[in-house]
């Protein structure tokens, strides 16, 4: 889904070219400021998405709280462990019972419906059968029974996405999220049909960063490329210094260093004979990590991501720059955090996006020029699903070695399976590539194009590159054994 074609999305979009606005003026964000820029997205009349335009408008405040780099729910503690947050005030528009009994009941003489539920929480009404819901437990029996199919199951866009049931209901049916479960993979942000739950930003503190003189870096996905319409990787990359940035890289090269390291790891698991993970995807090491710790401990690749690869890199070089990620991903924020961390912060497609527009500055507009390449096309095509993986198998080829079997895993629920199998000794293959965003990087919670968009733009420019990973490594003066890309265990 584009970010045009989402109407909270677009609210959100807002807010962020607002606030990006005052903070390359180096005005004070104030929420006098905040409010009445609200009023103005939400003028007196007619509502036209929530009850009233209040209630429009304190959905407004506390999705410009995150924005702001704060709680939506006015904690005065920030929690950036949870960077997925609930926007309590929008969290009303879902239907709350997992079971309905519709109008195709019949109210029919069989009543299969009462005859299968085991808890007596099936009533037959007046008009149709009716729910007990104090003594419902959702088991669907009744739904199951019913000759009309009358009866419908359903659940929360939110909770449906989560591949950990990390996701709950207070006692005011608010949505909750455990954070000692969730993943902060995004994918509730993406599902939520009403933009109820949204993640925290970085972009305030960025951009003063920026307009005070420091010497920030930005470090860029892979996934960047063919998120604009009809411009190239060097032209984005322009653009992001006309921001204030001092310079862009390729998280792409920190690709190329991992992969290189990532077959070094896998043969010494082939000579043990346990299969190993790649760690590119943080939501998947996540996942390993809280809901598979014996497989994290034994199987996950100690290879940090190459987005900590690339800063690692840039490090060494420049000890005193500040560096500042530019993703598709949610959960890099949290990434960011860990103790291995060369990051100091990270900003999403969408929070770029909003930073163009609010200093005017329009991509098509610049001039394309012949940008040398710091990385190779399987780094590059890391953000693509399966291109990990690819390029590990092709780090081994450079190396000599054929014959390394690999699995890709698409989305969430399907790492979560093949994690399972790995738990049980049942994983048949070498490596598996875990990535939670359908379709790899290019289908992330906060990519503002469509993926198969994305992919065919970022085909069409790679086409004719033919750059190998040890060559781009070579080219970029890039010893990898002398560069921290292993994390913590």
């Amino acid at each position: 889904m584009g970010l045009f074609s989402h109407d909270a999305r677009l609210f959100k979009f807002d807010v962020l070219r607002y606030v990006s606005n005052l903070a390359y003026a180096k005005e004070e964000i104030t929420d006098d400021k905040l409010q009445t820029f609200y009023k103005q997205l939400v003028p007196n009349g007619k509502a036209h998405f929530r009850c009233c335009i209040y209630k429009e408008r304190e959905v407004l405040r506390q999705r410009g709280r995150l924005v702001c780099g704060k709680m939506a729910n006015d904690e005065s503690k920030v929690n950036m462990r949870q960077v997925v947050q609930v926007i309590e005030a929008a969290c009303d528009g879902c239907s709350i019972k997992k079971i309905h009994v519709t109008d195709n009941c019949r109210k029919c003489m069989e009543k299969a419906c009462r005859n299968a539920c085991k808890f007596g929480a099936m009533e037959i009404g007046p008009q149709k059968a009716e729910i007990n819901y104090d003594r419902c437990v959702e088991c669907g029996a009744c739904a199951k029974a019913c000759p009309f199919n009358a009866i419908v199951m359903t659940q929360r866009p939110c909770k449906a996405s989560c591949p950990v049931d990390a996701i709950s209901w207070n006692e005011n049916d608010i949505a909750v999220i455990d954070d000692t479960k969730c993943i902060n993979c995004g994918r509730c942000v993406a599902a939520c049909p009403f933009g109820a739950i949204e993640d925290i930003s970085w972009i305030v503190p960025v951009i003063q960063d920026i307009v005070s003189g420091k010497k920030v870096y930005a470090i860029v996905a892979p996934s960047i490329q063919g998120q604009f319409d009809n411009v190239i990787l060097d032209q984005i990359k322009t653009g992001i210094k006309k921001l204030g940035f001092a310079d862009v890289f390729e998280a792409a090269l920190g690709a190329d260093a991992v992969a290189k390291e990532e077959y070094e790891e896998l043969k010494k698991h082939k000579e043990a004979g346990i299969p190993m993970t790649t760690s590119c995807c943080p939501a998947f090491v996540n996942m390993a990590k809280i809901h598979f710790p014996e497989v994290y401990e034994k199987n996950v690749s100690t290879m940090v991501s190459p987005m900590m690869a690339r800063a690692a890199i840039l490090k060494k070089a420049e000890p005193d720059c500040e560096i500042v990620f530019i993703g598709p991903c949610i959960a890099k924020k949290q990434e960011a955090m860990e103790s291995h961390t060369n990051i100091d912060y990270v900003i999403t497609f969408e929070e770029l996006a909003a930073m163009f527009i609010s200093q005017k500055i329009y991509l098509k507009e610049i001039t394309k020029s012949d940008d040398e390449w710091e990385a190779s096309i399987y780094g590059r095509n890391f953000a693509q699903g399966g291109g990990v993986s690819k390029a590990v198998v092709q780090a081994a080829k450079e190396k000599g070695e054929e014959g390394i079997t690999s699995y890709y895993a698409d989305g969430a629920f399907e790492c979560k399976k093949q994690l399972t199998m790995m738990k049980f000794g049942r994983f048949t293959y070498d490596i598996l590539e875990g990535m939670c965003c359908d379709g790899g990087c290019i289908g992330g919670p906060c990519t503002i194009a469509d993926a198969n968009e994305v992919r065919k733009r970022m085909n069409k420019e790679n086409e004719t590159r033919t750059l190998k990973i040890n060559e781009a490594l070579l080219n970029m003066n890039v010893d990898t054994s002398k560069v921290h890309i292993h994390r913590d265990k």
